[in-house]
């Protein structure tokens, strides 16, 4: 058995131990070479148990492994099993921070880059021009207004009513808001578990129950505080109307945000393309007639 020479590695604390054919069959660390007993063999002191990665497998591949089992040094395998190169721990952190860049452009709904032999290129921001900038944005932010106005017909539906009880105004950016946060913090959430891995397709059912439960949980806090405000500046029945409807968007919009990256996954989309601005604007929609929807209804009981 031989070791693997790498005198031109960024790292020198792992040797990997190789055959004849150039297989891995262990490694071991400068430390345990250096507190070794003289004379003793290597194949004493190296450990059998060797991480390792195709040649063909994707960067983000080599990248997670290295950061699950906490490796200084990645060696790279060819079909046959042969040791052909080493990815270290700076590789993979290049590889996570250029994952991590596009993630939240994404997940801002912003189009940065553009593709250059598979890879994405990200555009310096500072270094734009204003023209690049405003065309990776407009058409996200022009399709999303459009949606919104799906709000202003809600609204317009209820004129009487808020004309009856002008009160209800001022809950409206607060509980529509609110839906929209929430939704963009499971999205979020869910976003970074399938790109660690810690969740996959198959959790979808067992997550959408807990997200339910902690969703109603959250939204039943704010809802005590935002009803307190609402029964001194307009009595009792806005303070209930309030309280439902904070409860409802607050679950309506976890629900919302917690699946689109599920979604997306499960049709080959990319998770990170669920985006905050998507997911508030489809949880404002939803929150304004749920929560005029609930005014009526207690409002005319009432």
């Amino acid at each position: 058995m031989s070791g693997a020479r790498q005198p031109d590695r960024e790292t020198i604390y792992d040797a990997y131990v190789i055959d004849e054919d150039r297989r891995v069959i262990g490694v071991v660390s400068l430390r345990d070479l250096l507190l070794a007993p003289p004379g003793a063999r290597i194949e004493d002191v190296m450990r059998r148990e060797v991480v390792t990665v195709s040649a063909d497998a994707p960067r983000d591949e080599a990248a997670t492994l290295i950061e699950q089992y906490d490796l200084i040094g990645l060696p790279v395998i060819n079909g046959g099993g042969k040791l052909v190169g080493v990815v270290t721990a700076d590789d993979a952190i290049d590889v996570i921070e250029q994952k991590t860049t596009d993630t939240f452009q994404k997940q801002a709904a912003l189009a940065f880059g553009r593709r250059d032999r598979g890879g994405p290129v990200v555009v310096n921001v500072l270094e734009a021009r204003i023209t690049t900038l405003w065309r990776l944005r407009i058409v996200w932010l022009v399709l999303l207004v459009f949606g919104n106005i799906l709000s202003g017909f809600g609204i317009a539906a209820f004129e009487d009513m808020i004309a009856a009880n002008v009160a209800l105004v001022f809950f409206l950016p607060l509980l529509i808001a609110s839906g929209g946060n929430a939704g963009s913090q499971a999205s979020t959430l869910m976003v970074r578990a399938l790109a660690t891995g810690d969740v996959t397709l198959r959790d979808y059912a067992r997550l959408i129950g807990r997200e339910a439960v902690v969703a109603a949980m959250l939204g039943a806090t704010m809802a005590v505080a935002v009803s307190l405000i609402g029964l001194l500046r307009a009595g009792p029945e806005i303070a209930l109307v309030v309280a439902a409807a904070m409860v409802a968007i607050v679950v309506i919009g976890s629900l919302i945000g917690m699946p689109l990256p599920f979604i997306l996954s499960r049709f080959g989309g990319d998770p990170a393309t669920s985006s905050a601005p998507l997911v508030t604007s489809m949880a404002d929609v939803v929150g304004v007639l749920v929560y005029l929807g609930i005014a009526a209804a207690v409002l005319d009981v009432a």
